[in-house]
Order: C-alpha cells, then structure tokens, then sequence
C-alpha cells in the first residue's frame, strides 16, 4: 500500500512537472512570438552629404574626382562595367555611378565619360545613349547615424538588398538544416562537438541561426543550462509562427558584428558601411566571407585589431563554402589570396565628420524628438561637401604643427560656408579630426578682437556723414567709464598715425581711429549693425566693444560675415538640406531664408575696404599665399594678450573663419595675421574657383578715391580705392596721378556710371 502510495506521489509529482514545464513553454512561446510581432528596428536617422553635382566648367581634375569616387567605395577597374566602378584614361575618366534616391527625386545608374582640362571638366557624356550630359550627380556620402542611447544601430535591408550569395553562405557555414530543421538541429550539434574535438578548436558551432536571432534579440550569451533551455523554446515557438525567409531577413538585419565605440554594429547592413565603405549589395566574395566570419566572434575575430585570426576565420569560411559547392574552385582559389581589404582606422576617422555632425543635430533637434531621430527611420540630407571639409582639416593641422614650436599647445576651428546660400560646407572643431570632443567651431566663446571694426565702419557709412574718405584722427583719446575709471586704447604697435582715411583705419586696422570714428556714430549704432548681420544677443554697450571685447564662437563669426560676403543680405547659416522619412516621402524642406541687413550699396563699399585689408592692410601676409588672380575680401582679428588669433574672409563662392588659440586661454604669441591668416590662406587657396569682384549695386555714385588721402582720384591711379558713396561725404577736391593714366582711369569711371544709368 505505502509503495503504491508513493508510486502514485511521484507520477503526479512527475505529472505536475512536466505540465509546469509545458505551461511555462507555452507562456515563454507566446511571449518571444508577441514581441518578435511586435518589434520594430530601431532605424537611426541616416545622415547624408551634398551629392556631388558635375557638370562642365566645374573646377575639378580628374584625379580629384577619382578621390571622390574611392571616398564613396567606387572601385577602380580596367573597365567601368560594373556599378560603382571607374576606369582613368588619358584627359577623362568613365564611371558606371549608383543609382540612388535624393530630395529631387531618383538618380538613375548611368555609364559616363568625363573629360577633363588642367583644372576643370570639359564635358560629360553619356556612354549609352551618346547624348552630352549637362549635369549628373553622384550619390550622396553617408556621412553618419543618430543612434539611441543604449548603443545599437543598424541599416535595416529588404529581401531584395541582400545578396543571394551572402544567405547561401550563412545556411552553409552556421546552419546547414536550416531549410529543414524547427529551430534546434541535435544533428548539427553531435557533429560540431565531434568535428570541435577533432581539430582540437572552435571550428564549428551547433546553434542554428534561428537560435542564434533568438540569443541577440532576447538573451544574454551566459553559457548555462537553463539559458540553452529557454534559447531552444523560444527558437521552436518562433519556427511555428513564422516562415524561414521572415527569420532569415531577421537574423539578417540583427545579427552584431561589431563594435565602434560606443555605437554596436548589428546587421550586414551597417557592417558592409563599417568594414568596406560599400553598400551589402556591392560586396565581392571574400568581403562577404569576412563577414560571415565576424559572427563567431566580432571581438575575437576583429580584422583591425587581430587580422591574422580574422584572414584564417574567413578562409575557413570560404573552404566550407567551396566544400558546399557555392563557389566554384577558381573564385575560392582567388579569394583566399585576396587580403581582407578593411578600411584602417585612419580611412575610418578621415571620413568621420565629428564637428559637423554636431551641427547638424543641433539643428535637428530643434524640430525633432529623440525618438523621431534614432528610431524612425528618417533620411537627412546636409550641405557638406567632403572635398572642402577635407581641405580645412588638412590645412587646420599642417598650419597649427607648423606653428606649434615652442608654444603652448594650440587648437583651431574653421568653419566654411558657400555665401550666397548660407550653406554651410565643412566644419573643423579641433585638429584632432575624425574625433568626438569639445567642438570648438561651435562652443569656444573667444574675443574676436578687429574683425569687429567692419561693424564699426558699416555703421558710420549709415549715419551718411561718413564714407571711406572721410578723415579720422588716429590720435590718443581717453574715454571715462565712471567716476573713477578711464579707458585709454593704444594701437597694436603703440605708434599713432596722425589723420588717417576711414579705408586706411579700416585696412590697417588702427585702434585709435575706429574709437574715434565709432564714438561718433554711437555704441548703439554699432550695436543695431551687429544684430542685423546676424548676432542673435545684444552686445554690452562697453567702448572695448569697438575693438572687440566680446566673446562669440566661429560659427557666430561665420553668421555676421556671411552677411556681409552675401552684400548685405542676412540668411540662417544651413547645416541641412531637407528631411525624408523611412518610406521617402519628405517630410520638411530648409528652404533659403532672406533678410536685408543692410544696403548693398553701402555694403560694397565697406567690401572694398575689406579688399583693400588683403591688398594693403594685416591681410597682406595672407594675399602672398593665394594665387595672384585671386581677389579676396577679409578681416584679422586679435585678442588682448595675443590669446586668439582670427581670420575671416571671403572670395566669390567661399566664405572661411579660422580662430587659432589654446583651450588654457594663454598668449599665444600670434596675431590675426600670422596664426589664423595662415590656416585662412591655406584652405582658401585650395578651395577657391572664382575671385571676389562684387559688380556694384543699385545707382549710388561710383567714386575712386586715393587711399592716402582720400580725395577722389581716377582708377588707374596706383592708391585708388573703387567706392560709393553719396555726392554729400565725398570730397570734393581731386587728385591727379597724371599722363595718359588718368585718361584711361577717366574713360573707365565714365563707362562705370553709364552702366548704373
């Protein structure tokens, strides 16, 4: 009786565990199959450059549109036969581009020749139809992602994006019953153990790939029994509810394969953009191999930081893959030889846009949630061009090693913007590029020191009792600040000039006669100058701010000049161009805003002035770097102590601000003119295509005035300076440089003031 008793115990005991068991597979079941339903990809936001736009008489060569095609994973070939190929030939190149989709619409792919001059394209063709081509545009850089916060970011792909050759190799290396199997394979794991043990090493794994999306997207890789349990129950439930091209497209767009910082690269995707700089569709054999292999182990098996494990991983890859007879024996033999081709850390950190990238999100987020940016999918196209962004970082560092000898350690920013859009086309925040950091374009609040005298002259040419004739005394002044205190400024160089030209202050940049020229025309003058260039808070009404005693950023700079090098006309500073959703509908458009800040015409005329900086003026040493038919407006800048060295200048199509400094605020030992001039001119002439020549506007009087004394002169006269300027504050005396000089000057101003008429 007591046996049958405890007979009939244990059976129920029995009976009561496996229902419990059944219960709990059942509940686990419905649970990994509710949220495998209901579980969408975060999808970042995907930030784009400009696309390059090529069209004849674009200022390019054929070997810098072949470094643009490698910075976007064009391969070079013999022949441009495939998609995303180039070939070079004598004077041209021919390129099969990508096809893509961009806020005008759709690229289609298309086969060209380009040809080429010494520094410009000639024509564009289409190699198809034979038909010219006015312009075409290769497809935009992915420049960048706004992942969330724990960490993990993906490009999501469709069926139709994932290469046919990828899916039979993953079936042949980490799950060969997949087709058959219901989510654990006990064949596959008996064999793995026999073959791991007779190789003595990890050689192949018993987890099928359905166990494998399971472990990523609900567990932990904890190796214990009752996470193995809850992996197979949950890969079996998943099986029952879902067909295998589901699962597979899942494991696809989920598997992690790596890490970047603190950004966790998941799916072949993202992996194909952080191995190869390519899109998965164009990867070739052994890259695919790769990986494949990184799935073992992204950490164990990382190509940049242990590639001899991760050449012998993906040869194994590729030996299984021959074995399966996926790839014939040549290609096999081929790609076994081929190296592993990633891109370095330094390719990777080249084409990493970190103070730019900061902007962009800044602006962003103004009209943005977190959630929109990092999880819905959202396309963001900016205004970078890689080419200029390039240039400063490379100029930004040359310039400061070159001038680093015995100083503290100096930093920099350069921000460029194209004027007459306000785009904004590079930004540099420190001369560590490719680095995240304290962005030093857009948050070091420094002294800008003269480049604020621009503000000063533009508000005496307003008050219309001053021009850049007019007589100043640069002369010693002193200045009461309260009852006790006086303010005496100086001169950089402690000298004082006597009775000067408002264009000589303004170009030799004289502290004492922009005092004086700015206390007549008034602090608040001055003040209502600076807002409407674009100054977003009021200035304090100090007399240092004449000279510059206030604290602005590059990238506030940037907005004031922008205004000036756009003739007076104040538009927003533009990191973004539009905004398209997941299913490519756009979803907001940064359209170019305008305001007048001032007159154009009294804008030329303080322009002029700005041209004569460079020709005569602190600009100097910058103008001997540029190209002699370069003509270029801009302004120095020093702070007190020689703490900031500034330049900002502008020629047609580019506006450049540097600062030079150091993050400890110490002398410097530089000013304007031999720290950030060097950086300016640097960049400048890299970028450069077309000279500054403002036609001048409206129907004001053209005058050319001598700038020694200011009396109006004739323009072939060796010190006239090209202005305008009411008929009431010019002078009235002229004077003559003689001969034959002063007729042709004669004949040019009277062809000047029929053209206005």
């Amino acid at each position: 009786m007591a046996r049958r008793h405890g007979l009939r115990f244990t059976s129920l005991t029995l009976g009561a565990l496996v229902l419990g068991i059944l219960i709990y597979a059942v509940i686990l079941g419905l649970y990994v199959t509710s949220e495998f339903d209901a579980r969408g990809w975060d999808r970042p936001a995907r930030i784009y450059a400009a696309p390059l736009d090529l069209y004849a008489g674009r200022g390019l060569t054929r070997d810098a549109l072949a470094l643009e095609l490698g910075r976007l994973g064009y391969r070079r070939r013999n022949q441009a036969d495939e998609v995303a190929t180039y070939a070079l030939g004598p004077g041209k190149l021919e390129v099969l581009t990508r096809a893509f989709e961009h806020v005008a619409g759709v690229e289609a792919s298309r086969r060209l020749e380009i040809t080429f001059d010494s520094n410009a394209i000639t024509s564009i063709q289409d190699l198809v139809s034979g038909e010219g081509v006015p312009l075409a545009s290769l497809d935009p850089l992915l420049i960048g992602s706004l992942f969330p916060a724990h960490g993990e970011d993906r490009i999501v792909v469709g069926p139709e994006e994932i290469p046919e050759l990828l899916t039979a190799a993953l079936k042949a290396v980490e799950d060969r019953r997949f087709e058959q199997h219901w989510g654990i394979d006990l064949r596959a794991v008996i064999r793995a153990a026999l073959v791991n043990l007779r190789s003595g090493g990890i050689r192949q794994g018993g987890s099928t790939l359905t166990q494998q999306l399971v472990r990523s997207y609900y567990l932990s890789n904890a190796r214990t029994w009752r996470r193995k349990l809850r992996e197979a129950v949950m890969a079996f439930a998943l099986e029952l509810r879902h067909d295998k091209q589901e699962l597979l497209l899942a494991y696809v767009n989920e598997v992690y394969l790596g890490q970047d910082g603190a950004r966790a690269v998941h799916g072949f995707g993202l992996a194909s953009r952080f191995y190869f700089g390519k899109p998965l569709g164009e990867l070739e054999l052994a890259e695919i191999a790769l990986l494949i292999a990184q799935v073992r182990g992204p950490s164990f098996y990382d190509p940049r930081r242990h590639p001899e494990r991760a050449l012998e991983r993906r040869n194994l890859v590729l030996e299984q893959m021959h074995e399966r007879e996926i790839i014939p024996t040549r290609d096999y033999q081929a790609a076994v030889q081929t190296e592993l081709g990633v891109l370095t850390a330094a390719d990777r950190r080249s084409s990493y846009y970190a103070a730019f990238l900061d902007l962009v999100r800044r602006q962003l987020r103004r009209d943005y949630s977190e959630n929109d940016l990092q999880a819905s999918g959202l396309r963001v196209f900016t205004t970078l061009d890689p080419s200029v962004q390039s240039a400063a970082e490379a100029a930004l560092v040359t310039e400061l090693e070159a001038l680093q000898a015995d100083r503290a350690p100096l930093e920099g920013a350069v921000v460029v913007t194209s004027p007459h859009s306000a785009e904004v086309v590079a930004v540099v925040g420190s001369r560590r590029t490719g680095y995240d950091g304290f962005n030093r374009a857009l948050d070091a609040k420094r002294q800008v020191g003269s480049l604020i005298k621009p503000a000063v002259y533009l508000a005496a040419l307003e008050s219309e009792r001053h021009s850049l004739a007019t007589l100043i005394d640069d002369a010693p002044i002193e200045v009461p600040l309260d009852a006790n205190r006086v303010w005496s400024p100086a001169n950089f160089n402690d000298e004082v000039h006597g009775t000067v030209t408002a264009v000589r202050a303004l170009a030799e940049s004289f502290n004492l006669a922009t005092v004086h020229l700015g206390l007549d025309v008034g602090l608040p003058a001055v003040a209502d100058v600076l807002r409407r260039l674009g100054l977003e808070d009021p200035p304090p009404l100090y007399p240092s701010l004449l000279l510059g005693a206030l604290e602005l950023t590059p990238l506030e700079v940037t907005q004031i000049y922008n205004s000036l090098a756009n003739g007076g006309f104040r538009t927003p500073l533009r990191a973004v161009r539009a905004v398209v959703d997941a299913d490519g509908r756009q979803v907001q458009r940064y359209e170019l805003e305008m305001a007048q800040a001032a007159a154009p015409e009294l804008v030329f005329a303080l322009n002029q002035g700005l041209v004569q900086v460079m020709q005569r003026g602190t600009g100097r040493s910058a103008r001997e770097r540029l190209p002699a038919w370069l003509t270029t407006a801009g302004k120095t800048g020093t702070s007190d102590g020689l703490r900031d060295s500034w330049f900002a200048g502008f020629s047609n199509d580019y506006l450049i601000v540097a600062w030079v400094g150091n993050d400890a605020n110490a002398s410097t030992g530089l000013t304007g003119g031999t720290g950030a001039a060097r950086v300016w001119s640097k960049t400048m002439a890299e970028l450069a295509r077309s000279a500054y020549r403002a036609p001048p506007p409206g129907r004001d009087e053209v005058a050319w005035i001598d700038y020694q004394t200011g009396l109006t002169t004739e323009a072939s006269c060796p010190d006239a300076v090209l202005t305008m300027a009411r008929a009431s504050v010019l002078p009235p005396k002229a004077v003559s440089c003689g001969s034959d000089r002063v007729r042709i000057g004669s004949r040019i101003g009277r062809w000047l003031r029929r053209a206005l008429d």
